[in-house]
C-alpha cells in the first residue's frame, strides 16, 4: 500500500483534468483531455454530453497510469456550471447540452422574469435575471422544442451526468453544482418548488441533490475498466468550478478574495450570511457552510483567446504568439496609448445585468497595433474586476486584505501585475494553478475521512503563494482610467441595442 491519494476531476468548458492529490495537497499525477464545443449559429454554444465522459475517461486513464490505482481512496468532481444536458430514459441525449455561454434564451429572461417577478427570482436563487442560469434555457426549451421537453427524462448538470457514468443508477449531484442552475432555493438548499411550478417541471425530472462531501455512489466495474480507477471506489458530491476554486486556495474566511482568470473571469469572497445584491450573485460555498458573493465576467480569457485566434494567429495560436504579444504589451503605457475596450462581448452580469450588452473598442487610430489591442483587452478585464471588487466590498461592508489569483491568466506577468496595480491590493499567486481540481480533491479528502471538515482539508491542502505587490503610482493611474471606464458601458449601451435590432432584422429579411 502506497501513499493515500484522492482525485479531483475538473470537467471544465474546454478540457477535463484528472489530478491525484496527496494529504499535503501536492499534485502526484495528472491526466488531461480536450472537450469539443460547437457554435452552430450566432450566440449558440453546445456540447455532446458523451464528450464529457470520453474526455473524463481519457484524463482519468492518463492520471491512473502514473500511480497505483489501489492507493486512490475517492474522487470528487468540479464542473462547468450552468450547462444543461437533456437525457432520455436510456441515458441518451435528446438534444445537445446547452452551455453557460449560450444566449438563445435572451427573450425568455425578459418574459419569465417579468411574469414571475425580478425580485422574487433574486431572493430565491441569489441571482438577478440573467442569460447564464439554466432557468431560462428550460423556458426556451419548453417553448421552442416541445418534443425534446416531453422526451427528456432528466435534465442534468455536468456532475450528475458524470456521476451516472461512473457509478450507474439515478442522477445525483451536489448542492454547489445545482445552485448555479437558477432553480435552487438558496436558503432551503433544495430545488425551488415555486420556480419549478412556474416552469411546469417536476423534481422527478431533476438530479437528487446532496451536501458537499456526501457519498454519491461507488465506482462500477465497467467504469473501473474504462478509467483505470479501482472498482467500488467512493465518489463524493462536489460541484461548481468557481466555488471549488475558492476552496482550493483556502478562501474560506471573509477577509480574502479569489479571482479565477479563466475562460470567464470569476471572483468571490466568503460570507457566513445569505445576502443578495445587484453587485454580485450569491453561491453556496464549497465547504457546505456559508455563501460566496461572486462576480463573473463571461468573456474573460475567452475574449483574449478570441482576439488572438481571429486577428493575430488566424486559428494557429501557440505559446510563442502569446509570448510575443505579452512582451510588446509590457512596453506600452497604462491605457494602451488611448485605447479602451468594453469587454462585454457575451453580455454582462453584475453590475449592469444586461443580456444584450456587446463589446466595444474605442480610441482606435492608425498608430495602434495588435499589441495595443491585446493590452487594452487585458486592461479592460482587469479594470472591470477592480470595479466589481471595490463595489462589492462597499455593498457587503466586507473589505478584503488581498486577492488570490488562479487560472491560466495568473501565469501572465503582465496580467498579475496589472491586477495588483489596478486593485491596489497584494495579489497572491497560488502555486496550484488547478485550484478547481484541488478544491474537488479537498472535498474527496474529507469524504475519505482524512479530515474532520472540508474547511480543515482546505487549510491543510492549499498550496503556498508568491506575492505581487501593487505600485502606488500605477494604482493612481489606473484609478484615473477606471473613472473613464465606468462611463463606457452607459455610453455604448443604446448603440449596442440598436445594432442588435438592426442585425436581427437583416437576418429575417
Amino acid at each position: 500500500m502506497g501513499e493515500p491519494l484522492v482525485i479531483g476531476l475538473d470537467s471544465s468548458t474546454q478540457s477535463t483534468k484528472a489530478i491525484a492529490w496527496n494529504q499535503s495537497g501536492q499534485c502526484i499525477a495528472e491526466g488531461r483531455a480536450d472537450v469539443p464545443m460547437s457554435n452552430p449559429r450566432m450566440d449558440c454554444f453546445e456540447q455532446n454530453p458523451q464528450d464529457w465522459w470520453l474526455s473524463a475517461k481519457t484524463a482519468l486513464k492518463g492520471c491512473c497510469s502514473q500511480v497505483n490505482p489501489s492507493d486512490i481512496q475517492g474522487l470528487a468532481i468540479s464542473n462547468q456550471r450552468e450547462t444543461l444536458g437533456f437525457m432520455d430514459a436510456d441515458g441518451n441525449a435528446t438534444y445537445p447540452a446547452v452551455l453557460w455561454l449560450d444566449e438563445r434564451a435572451r427573450e425568455q429572461v425578459k418574459t419569465f422574469s417579468k411574469s414571475f417577478g425580478h425580485e422574487r427570482i433574486h431572493k430565491i436563487t441569489g441571482r438577478m435575471p440573467d442569460i447564464t442560469p439554466c432557468l431560462y434555457t428550460f423556458v426556451w426549451m419548453r417553448e421552442h422544442e416541445p418534443e425534446v421537453w416531453q422526451s427528456t427524462e432528466c435534465f442534468v448538470d455536468v456532475q450528475a451526468y458524470l456521476v451516472s457514468q461512473l457509478c450507474g443508477g439515478e442522477y445525483r449531484t451536489g448542492w454547489i453544482s445545482a445552485d448555479p442552475m437558477g432553480i435552487f432555493d438558496m436558503v432551503g438548499k433544495r430545488w425551488s418548488s415555486e420556480i419549478l411550478e412556474a416552469i411546469s417541471l417536476d423534481t422527478s425530472r431533476l438530479p437528487h441533490v446532496h451536501p458537499p462531501g456526501t457519498e454519491l455512489g461507488r465506482l462500477s466495474s465497467s467504469a473501473a475498466s474504462e478509467t483505470g480507477l479501482p472498482a467500488n471506489m467512493p465518489v463524493f458530491a462536489a460541484g461548481g468550478d468557481g466555488q471549488c476554486a475558492g476552496l482550493g486556495v483556502n478562501c474560506t474566511v471573509p477577509d480574502r478574495a479569489y479571482v479565477n482568470l479563466g475562460t470567464a473571469v470569476v471572483s468571490g469572497i466568503w460570507s457566513p450570511d445569505y445576502r443578495y445584491s445587484r453587485a454580485w450573485r450569491t453561491e453556496l460555498a464549497a465547504q457546505g457552510e456559508g455563501y460566496i458573493y461572486e462576480n463573473c465576467l463571461r468573456s474573460g480569457a475567452f475574449l483574449v483567446n478570441w482576439f488572438v485566434d481571429q486577428f493575430v494567429a488566424h486559428g494557429k495560436a501557440d505559446a510563442a504568439v502569446f509570448e510575443k504579444l505579452e512582451a510588446a504589451a509590457l512596453k506600452l503605457p497604462i491605457g494602451s496609448e488611448g485605447l479602451l475596450v468594453s469587454p462585454y462581448f457575451s453580455g454582462v452580469m453584475d453590475p449592469h445585468w444586461d443580456v444584450g450588452a456587446r463589446g466595444a473598442i474605442i480610441g482606435l487610430s492608425g498608430s495602434h497595433t495588435e499589441s495595443h489591442i491585446y493590452r487594452a483587452i487585458i486592461e479592460a478585464i482587469t479594470l472591470d474586476q477592480a470595479m466589481r471588487t471595490a463595489d462589492m466590498e462597499i455593498e457587503a461592508n466586507q473589505p478584503c486584505s488581498h486577492v488570490v489569483a488562479i487560472g491560466g491568466g495568473a501565469n501572465s506577468a503582465l496580467w498579475k501585475q496589472m491586477l495588483a496595480d489596478a486593485m491596489g491590493k497584494p495579489v497572491h499567486i497560488s502555486t496550484t494553478i488547478e485550484a478547481s481540481a484541488l478544491g474537488a480533491g479537498m472535498i474527496a479528502a474529507y469524504g475519505a475521512g482524512w479530515f474532520d471538515s472540508i474547511t480543515q482539508a482546505s487549510e491543510h491542502m492549499a498550496g503556498s503563494t508568491s506575492i505581487v505587490e501593487p505600485v502606488q503610482s500605477r494604482y493612481d493611474s489606473y484609478q484615473s482610467l477606471l473613472s473613464i471606464y465606468r462611463k463606457l458601458y452607459h455610453a455604448t449601451a443604446n448603440l449596442s441595442d440598436e445594432l442588435t435590432t438592426f442585425a436581427a432584422a437583416q437576418q429575417r429579411s
